[in-house]
């Protein structure tokens, strides 16, 4: 039996954490050695701050914020380089004030692609960007047209998560996920807020995604003629990616959630009710069950008083009782990559925290 296809999640996906020096500094991954990220997330721990993203396809200076509906802007002392091993960044307090504290999140692409819709025959709107096809993960470029259309999203599957952020106007980060309502690909819930799963034809025009595309209005979101836009799309990969939803139940002895891997990162969101999301990961503090947390749509500093958490080596069980993550009868959709396979493809088992 196949347990999972990639037997090192590093080489694609890692949470790296590191302490500022108010200068410059190269941060370098700490497992896959040659893990260049290509969307690069940071968060300062100790202090309210911005959540900051950067990523490959619209160059390492271009900031956007998840916590904020803000258009792109450019910032010099931020991110300054994707490495070989990592990243760098420069004197900004919101990823290297002097003796502070962040966390990073990073995920691999890695191969460069254009799709040229009338050429090719796929989609109606042109793209460019970068993917992987082993992690199934793409980064996607394109302008809108102002009239519903289809852009090529390059994983060769159909995705299961999407994110989709205007760059060049302030609006909403749009998410569509797979279990946020049963018929997804009419709602959408948005990373800068805390609202529930809203019904809301302008992320995907009430058109579940493809193998090869997925679907716009005209809207802000995604299609406002001449506006440029960025996406992130997903698709799980047994044994590295998972993106599914639970029921909480209200108890410390809480839900358990079954990944088939050991979470190197855990996003959640209440769906049915308001709710902050919720990222927690496997560097952070370290031990079960203080887990603590970070919130995308809010600046708040670290928090381990709502989102207690086992990181198990097969999934992760949740020990609070908040709304956050397990209210009971709550529903929830979570986003997790792993640190480790429950089993490798030569038969090596994970172990829990």
């Amino acid at each position: 039996m196949a347990y999972t296809t990639i037997d090192d999640p590093s080489a694609y996906f890692q949470t790296t954490i590191y302490t500022g020096n108010g200068g410059t500094q190269s941060i370098t991954n700490t497992g896959n050695s040659d893990m260049q990220p290509d969307w690069t997330w940071i968060k300062r721990r100790d202090s309210a701050d911005n959540h900051n993203t950067f990523d490959s396809v619209r160059g390492a200076t271009h900031r956007l914020i998840t916590n904020l509906a803000n258009a792109q802007d450019t910032v010099t002392n931020m991110l300054t380089s994707f490495n070989s091993d990592g990243f760098s960044v420069g004197s900004h307090e919101g990823v290297n004030g002097s003796s502070m504290t962040y966390a990073s999140w990073n995920w691999k692409a890695g191969t460069s692609f254009t799709n040229d819709a009338s050429s090719t025959g796929i989609g109606t709107i042109d793209s460019t960007g970068s993917t992987s096809s082993t992690a199934k993960f793409s980064i996607v470029s394109w302008t809108g047209t102002g009239s519903a259309g289809t852009v090529a999203h390059n994983l060769g599957s159909v995705p299961k998560w999407y994110i989709i952020k205007n760059r060049s106007d302030a609006n909403n980060w749009a998410v569509y996920h797979q279990k946020s309502n049963a018929s997804p690909e009419d709602y959408a819930l948005y990373l800068d807020g805390n609202s529930a799963s809203t019904d809301d034809s302008g992320l995907a025009n009430d058109t579940a995604p493809t193998s090869t595309v997925f679907s716009l209005t005209n809207g802000n979101y995604g299609n406002q003629d001449s506006y440029n836009y960025i996406g992130y799309f997903f698709d799980e990969v047994q044994g590295y990616s998972k993106f599914g939803s639970y029921t909480g139940n209200g108890n410390a002895d809480g839900t358990y959630v079954h990944l088939g891997f050991k979470p190197a990162v855990i996003i959640i969101k209440r769906t049915d009710s308001t709710g902050n999301w919720n990222i927690i990961d496997n560097k952070r503090l370290g031990r079960n069950p203080n887990n603590p947390r970070l919130t995308p749509n809010a600046t708040t500093a670290e928090d381990d008083t709502d989102a207690t958490t086992d990181i198990l080596s097969n999934g992760f069980k949740l020990r609070a009782t908040s709304q956050y993550v397990n209210y009971s009868g709550g529903s929830y959709i979570y986003m997790a990559f792993a640190e480790n396979p429950f089993v490798t493809s030569s038969g090596v088992p994970a172990c829990a925290r």
